[in-house]
């Protein structure tokens, strides 16, 4: 049988699967089962399953993980995020849209002590968007700063997405890590001077308001004791690495075992914290392992049959720019991020876009990074993103998901300016990795 067919078969009957509402990962480990079963010899093809299984998740790579969902889980069950929003508001000045820039300077910082988007969003949202509402802001400057900001988690270390990412497209996540560090920080930039130009274009969508003053001891008291030490610990997660100190899998140790202490020191720590953190991180970790491993089966099964092999020949093959096809890669993470979340596109396109990517002579990391940003935009976009329903569960009442989605769409758009910058300069993401060598 050609590999076109064997490739629409395949996929045909995941499509069909995902439509009767079964969850992702087992729908493909039940395409896993039937795959092995029928090209690998019956009984033994399962057998080798679940060898395939356990070589997929008895390694260390996939260390970083659980410790980061944990950093995030602790730093949303703990309150450590509200003191870091409270630390930085006192150093904003009177600035047009003053509290949106909050939102993204606050999301920037909460970026680096997180692993899981929604926790951000969830945070800044309950934090800043009642205040807002206060102050007169129009939901387009409440809503879309916060969306935006908190889908920087996933650009900003330690990201457990990105880990993810590395893990299923078999990048080198130590320096997939360092390279997504630049995109990050330059989505923030640009979030900031959207605003502000906006605001100072239209100041009736944020007004103005007197700020009290704050004395500067006060200031400095607040930064050292609650913003000095995300500092600490992006240099425990990140610092180590970049210096060659330690391996991802450390980082993430001795980043997460920063949090507890950080937690425990501002009184923020006790068992019943701990006891949700551990559970939602077990339950979290357990169907993002689980989705690891059905992906890894399911790359070997169309590398067995044909179609990975395939599809690189026929990408190479075309008489188009590389960048067209990679551009077209783009489109269809686009696509899929209006209807699946980040963990399902990733096992759907990965598998195939990955060998095509290294046959066209593209680096891995870049193309990573540049994937990670698609992703990030399925968060906020319109009608499934999963961001957009976690503030629509701390919005105020009157807040519907038309504002929600109607102040998401510039962000949306922000995330492709610097999804052009990034493919049309290369180096934003990888001068930094190049330090590492």
């Amino acid at each position: 049988m050609e590999w076109p067919i064997i490739l629409l078969i395949i996929f045909g009957s995941v499509v069909i699967l995902m439509l009767t509402g079964m969850p992702i990962a087992f729908c493909f480990i039940l395409i896993d089962v039937v795959g092995v079963y029928l090209l690998f010899g019956g009984v033994v093809g399962l057998d080798q399953l679940i060898l395939n299984i356990y070589t997929s998740l008895a390694t260390f790579i996939l260390e970083p993980i659980p410790l980061f969902i944990l950093m995030g889980e602790l730093l949303f069950a703990s309150g450590i995020g509200t003191n870091v929003i409270d630390a930085v508001n006192q150093w904003m000045g009177r600035v047009p849209g003053r509290l949106a820039l909050l939102a993204i300077a606050s999301g920037t910082l909460l970026g680096a002590l997180s692993g899981v988007s929604v926790a951000c969003v969830a945070i800044l949202g309950s934090a800043l968007v009642p205040e807002m509402e206060k102050r007169g802001y129009k939901k387009a400057m409440t809503l879309g700063p916060v969306l935006g900001s908190g889908g920087l988690d996933v650009m900003i270390p330690p990201s457990a997405l990105a880990v993810f990412l590395a893990a299923i497209a078999e990048i080198s996540i130590g320096k997939f890590l360092v390279a997504i560090i630049v995109p990050g920080l330059l989505l923030a930039g640009i979030y900031a001077a959207y605003v502000t130009i906006r605001c100072s274009l239209q100041p009736s969508l944020a007004p103005a308001y007197d700020v009290p003053t704050i004395p500067l001891s006060k200031k400095l008291s607040d930064t050292i004791r609650y913003v000095l030490p995300v500092g600490i610990i992006v240099f425990l997660v990140i610092g180590v690495i970049i210096f060659g100190i330690a391996t991802p899998s450390e980082g993430a140790a001795t980043g997460s075992l920063g949090v507890f202490i950080i937690a425990f020191f501002q009184k923020r720590l006790n068992m019943e914290v701990v006891k949700k953190c551990v559970s939602r991180t077990l339950m979290t970790t357990g169907m993002i392992f689980l989705i690891i491993s059905g992906a890894k089966a399911f790359s070997q099964i169309l590398s067995y049959t044909g179609a990975t092999r395939g599809l690189a020949e026929f990408a190479v093959g075309l008489q188009v720019e590389p960048m067209l096809i990679l551009g077209g890669m783009q489109v269809v993470f686009l696509i899929l991020g209006c209807f699946l979340e980040q963990g399902s596109i990733i096992m759907l396109t990965i598998p195939i876009f990955m060998p095509i990517i290294r046959s066209l002579g593209f680096d891995v990391v870049w193309f990573g990074t540049i994937a990670l940003i698609n992703l990030e935009m399925g968060l906020i976009t319109p009608p499934f993103g999963l961001s957009l329903f976690v503030m629509k569960g701390v919005a105020p009442p009157d807040t519907t998901m038309g504002d929600i989605f109607r102040a998401a769409l510039p962000f949306v758009f922000l995330q492709f300016i610097a999804l052009g910058l990034i493919m049309a300069f290369p180096s934003i993401a990888l001068w930094l990795p190049r330090l590492m060598q």
